[in-house]
């Protein structure tokens, strides 16, 4: 191993003030330039060490410890030696590399190194703000490519130059600061940054107000607060303060950058509104309510559409019985002053308000209230006649005659000196009234009731006007309103005229009667019965308890005979004056079979003398036996009507046919549910044999060859009564096929389609089988039974 050589003198990165850059300003601009010195000697660094001069063994020591090489940025001299390396191994030829950032790593290209000599060279300026150091490694190699020496590490650093301005953060700061702050009072903070190396004074920043203010704010150099300081900030005077800052580095005294911070002074409320004027006058018609009087204005120093420049007025005197009222205009903060209710000129011809104003925001120095005067002078019009009673309420009984006098309104002119005043009917719907045009008498023309269309409720409704002889004439309409009362006019009506009475319930029953009026409550109800006293066998023979307001019970004593009574009964109302009128009441007093049902007998004999004449009982006789024989008509029809529709099949004494039962629906019945397995239908793929292989069906040898091939019928006929033709036809086809089944077997007399899932009946078989019987001549029936003669074959 190599040792250092001990009188290595020190490399040029010890020594950075040996390479500097001198500025010097240019013109008064604020610009620097620079101009870089000449480097001093390229000094020989042994980075593995150096062997110590003698013959004998020498003692090894460790290799340097290489302190960075420092080169200043934007070096425009290119290309520049920065340092030598070289290994003490003398007597071999060495060649030397370097490799890392900058060499064959990104940024490329910076660095190179004489594979010979060992000369690091410098090939591009250099910018601190984008690489401030470089690591690399230094390899010394033999001819063969075998390292001589063990790798090193070279660190160059790049020195910083101020060739960067300071820069604000945003170029316009923003700030708010209320109107009277004291000074101190903080404002707002600005900051700028610096991109050289925040180690030196090129990254030294201080800030300065270079323009506006006025000098009342200040900035701290060193933070970039903004303070106040002096006094007199008023909105009113100065509302924006653009101020123009410039911060640079070197403290202060380096490269320089402006910006612009503009303070917004926020505004208190430290001017009360004042009116225009101490006095204001306004003239208004007399009886105009809801209309504009006048606008009162006023001025406010205070920043406008704020709380501290809105106002709010009101009324202090002059408004006890609130006839005006006062608000703001939204848009110019004038006071409207309104007329709520018509004013009289006759009460009062003028009118003297006092108007104050208030911002919306309290002030915040006490201030005098701004108050004026309001005078208010009422013009003199005509004014419209005003009734006396406005609506007139009137009561009048039902059925008051013609001519009557109802009333006499009366209208009264406000005017001085009083106008004369004339009446008119307006509105009179059912033509009922008259009115006398110079008193207001108002005059019935024809009789109420109480069931006119016109009445509402039981109330008239009519509208009449009052007009005096002014210029211009005015008008005044007022309404009449008649309640059309309930007079007891109608006596009350017994219900009903006759009645029946079972005999053996006449101490327990008895007849409900009961009453109509038709006068209302309370000219009608509740009612009132009583049997006539004067009849001497009623009190014996009949009694009348009353049940409700409108009902009674009529009861026979309990040993009264059958036959017909004549019950005289008074029934009263409870009107004023009571009305009352007496009815004879028919009953029928007779012996009851079953539910109190009256059996014929003594009321039939005696029914002419419940007011029933023979042509009335014939008429219900006669009409009693037509809807009978109009109720058999149907009957018969009907009974026609399924007889035809039985079929053939139809059940009669002479049908022999055991074997045929008509059930008249789906199904066989009981006597059908052995017919066949029904699990088989439900699944026939599982007893369905292999379809049939001959080419051709077997001919029948019973029947003869000559005949050509039958015609089928295709469907039955419409009419079910030629079944028995269709039948025969197909028969008599079915005895000459020779393709067909033997005799007496079943045929398909029509297509039904395809696709069942029980395919074909021969897929049913039975549940048990004749083990004694044969089948094997089922196979030359042909195709249609050959499944069924594998089916009984194979059982």
């Amino acid at each position: 191993k190599v040792s250092a050589a001990p009188h290595l003198p020190p490399p040029p990165s010890i020594a950075p003030s040996k390479t500097t850059r001198l500025l010097s300003p240019v013109g008064g601009s604020g610009r620097y330039e620079g101009r870089v010195a000449a480097p001093p000697p390229v000094s020989t660094l042994y980075p593995w060490g150096r062997r110590a001069r003698g013959s004998g063994p020498a003692r090894v020591r460790r290799a340097w410890v290489i302190p960075p090489i420092a080169v200043s940025e934007n070096s425009r001299k290119i290309p520049y030696q920065l340092v030598q390396i070289k290994s003490d191994k003398q007597s071999k030829a060495v060649i030397y590399s370097i490799k890392g950032p900058g060499v064959d790593e990104e940024p490329r290209g910076i660095f190179t190194i004489d594979p010979d000599t060992g000369l690091v060279f410098l090939t591009s300026v250099l910018d601190r703000e984008e690489t401030s150091s470089y690591k690399i490694k230094a390899y010394a190699v033999g001819e063969t490519g075998a390292p001589v020496e063990e790798p090193t590490d070279l660190e160059i650093i790049v020195i910083d130059q101020n060739d960067n301005r300071p820069t604000f953060q945003q170029p316009l700061f923003t700030g708010r600061v209320a109107e009277g702050a004291p000074p101190g009072t903080l404002v707002m903070r600005v900051s700028a940054t610096d991109a050289d190396d925040p180690q030196t004074d090129n990254a030294a920043l201080g800030y300065s107000i270079v323009g506006g203010g006025g000098g009342i704010f200040r900035i701290d150099p060193v933070t970039g607060e903004i303070r106040i300081g002096g006094v007199g900030l008023d909105r009113e005077v100065i509302a924006v303060y653009n101020l123009t800052l410039q911060v640079a580095d070197l403290g202060g005294d380096g490269l320089s950058t402006t910006a612009t911070a503009s303070i917004f002074i926020d505004d208190v409320n430290d001017h009360p509104p004042e009116f225009t004027q101490a006095e204001f006058r306004f003239a208004v018609p007399e009886g105009e309510g809801g209309v504009e009087v006048g606008r009162l204005s006023v001025t406010d120093r205070d920043e406008p559409d704020s709380p501290n420049w809105r106002v709010n007025y009101s009324i202090s005197r002059g408004n006890e019985r609130g006839a005006f009222r006062i608000q703001t205009d939204p848009r110019t903060n004038a006071a409207i002053l309104l007329v709520q209710q018509g004013l009289d000129f006759e009460a009062a011809g003028e009118h003297e308000l006092t108007v104050e104003a208030r911002n919306w925001a309290p002030l915040t120095a006490a201030a005098p209230l701004s108050t004026a005067r309001v005078i208010i002078t009422v013009t003199d019009l005509n004014e419209a006649p005003r009734f006396a009673e406005d609506p007139r309420l009137l009561s009048v009984g039902e059925g008051l005659p013609a001519g009557s006098v109802l009333t006499a309104v009366t209208a009264t002119d406000p005017d001085l000196p009083p106008q004369n005043v004339s009446y008119r009917l307006q509105y009179d719907p059912a033509d009922w009234l008259s009115v006398d045009a110079r008193t207001g008498q108002v005059v019935l023309r024809q009789e109420i009731r109480r069931q006119s269309p016109f009445l509402q409720q039981y109330r008239y409704t009519a509208l009449l006007t009052a007009t005096d002889n002014g210029e211009p004439p005015r008008t005044a309409t007022g309404t009449l309103e008649i309640q059309v009362t309930e007079v007891n006019d109608h006596p009350p009506q017994l219900h009903p005229r006759a009645a029946f009475v079972c005999r053996r319930a006449a101490g327990t029953g008895g007849v409900i009667v009961w009453a109509t009026d038709a006068d209302l409550d309370p000219q009608a109800k509740p009612f009132h019965f009583q049997l006539d006293p004067e009849d001497s066998l009623v009190p014996h023979n009949w009694t009348i308890r009353p049940l409700n307001a409108t009902h009674a019970r009529l009861a026979a004593a309990p040993d009264i005979g059958e036959g017909t009574y004549r019950v005289w009964i008074r029934v009263s109302d409870s009107g004023q004056p009571r009305l009352s009128r007496e009815y004879g009441l028919n009953v029928t007093v007779c012996g009851c079979r079953g539910a109190e049902v009256c059996s014929p007998g003594l009321g039939a004999v005696t029914a002419a003398r419940l007011g029933l004449s023979l042509a009335a009982w014939m008429v219900i006789l006669s009409s009693a036996l037509v809807l009978l024989s109009l109720l058999l008509l149907l009957l018969v029809k009907e009974r026609f009507r399924r007889r035809q529709h039985k079929g053939l099949l139809a059940a009669s004494d002479d049908d022999v046919r055991d074997n045929i039962l008509n059930y008249d629906e789906q199904g066989g019945g009981e006597e059908d549910q052995d017919a066949f397995n029904i699990e088989e239908l439900r699944n026939p793929d599982d007893v369905l044999p292999r379809a049939w292989s001959g080419s051709k069906q077997p001919v029948r040898r019973d029947a003869p060859c000559a005949r050509g091939q039958s015609r089928y019928p295709r469907s039955p006929p419409s009419d079910p009564g030629n079944i028995e033709d269709f039948i025969t036809q197909g028969l008599h086809a079915a005895d000459t096929d020779p393709n067909a089944p033997p005799y007496d077997t079943a045929l398909i007399y029509d297509f039904e389609g395809e696709g069942s899932l029980a395919e074909s009946l021969s897929s049913i078989s039975s549940r048990g089988s004749d083990s004694d019987q044969e089948y094997d001549y089922l196979s030359d029936w042909g195709p249609r039974f050959k499944k069924l003669a594998d089916m009984y074959s194979a059982a």
